[in-house]
């Protein structure tokens, strides 16, 4: 496996053994510039430390000045990054600095309009595993920028039993005793179970451990009635599975603690940026 992280991969792939041949043809090596990263939409903006790298990344000497955080909501037009120095530099990280912020600031924005739409339910909007491969740490940070929580991060780091493993392992005594091993660990890993129907759910309720019980593409009436089911332990609950912004306020009206969403990461619409450029004077 490759220890090469994102920002050198994007690199590697645009810029080959060859390097950037059309600056290097048209622009002039001593040539300065002034850059200015802009959105031509409302959007909430993630990414800045990482479009930033790029250009460091392609040319060290090039001053580059974060002028909008992440997390913040623009209408568009503003200033989210400044760029000072080689003009053949700025020109050449241009696209892979783009690519990132766009993706990221779409995840951010798509984030956002969950987050509002679940209205004042206390519900919290979540993400999942369905990431771009090799950008999950970039995506999950895009999400919390737009107001959102990370689910696990990859396999390692909690326990959620999916229905695949329910198939392949149905004894509720067998995950009972897992819980139980789990739980014995230093420190304890969280426990989530999917279930599909409230039979599940009635059974998951009394095996002590499980922290999260996952809601699998439940009706809304069902997702009520399992919450209720859970209301006398620490059990919390997650719905998944189809969710949009039109049902999103519906289903967090059935008391779930949690909302996960993989349209967040997988989904997101890119947000329109651009790169205005000048050449320095004097």
């Amino acid at each position: 496996m490759s220890d090469r992280d994102p920002i050198d991969t994007a690199l590697s792939e645009d810029l080959g053994q060859g390097g950037d041949i059309t600056s290097a043809l048209l622009v002039p090596p001593n040539t300065q510039a002034h850059g200015r990263i802009v959105p031509r939409e409302k959007a909430v903006i993630a990414g800045t430390l990482t479009a930033a790298e790029v250009f460091r990344r392609v040319d060290p000497s090039v001053k580059v000045s974060v002028e909008i955080n992440d997390g913040t909501s623009v209408l568009g037009g503003e200033t989210i990054l400044e760029v000072r120095g080689s003009a053949r530099s700025i020109v050449t990280a241009e696209r892979v600095a783009l690519n990132f912020l766009q993706h990221l600031c779409g995840i951010a924005t798509l984030t956002r309009e969950f987050v509002q739409a679940v209205g004042k339910n206390p519900a919290r909007i979540m993400d999942t595993r369905k990431t771009t491969p090799g950008l999950r740490a970039l995506e999950k940070a895009a999400v919390v920028a737009g107001g959102g929580l990370n689910h696990r991060f990859g396999l390692f780091d909690q326990v959620l039993v999916k229905d695949n493993h329910l198939a392949l392992q149905p004894d509720f005594e067998r995950l009972a005793e897992a819980v139980r091993q789990a739980k014995a660990q230093q420190p304890p890993l969280q426990v989530e179970v999917e279930a599909d129907t409230l039979e599940q759910v009635r059974a998951l309720v009394k095996i002590e451990g499980i922290d999260v019980i996952l809601l699998d593409n439940m009706p809304t009436p069902e997702m009520r009635e399992a919450v209720a089911l859970g209301r006398k332990s620490c059990i919390k609950f997650e719905a998944s599975g189809g969710v949009t912004l039109k049902t999103v306020r519906r289903i967090a009206a059935t008391g779930v603690d949690y909302i996960s969403v993989g349209a967040l990461t997988h989904s997101a619409r890119a947000i329109d940026l651009s790169l205005d450029l000048t050449v320095a004077r004097g």
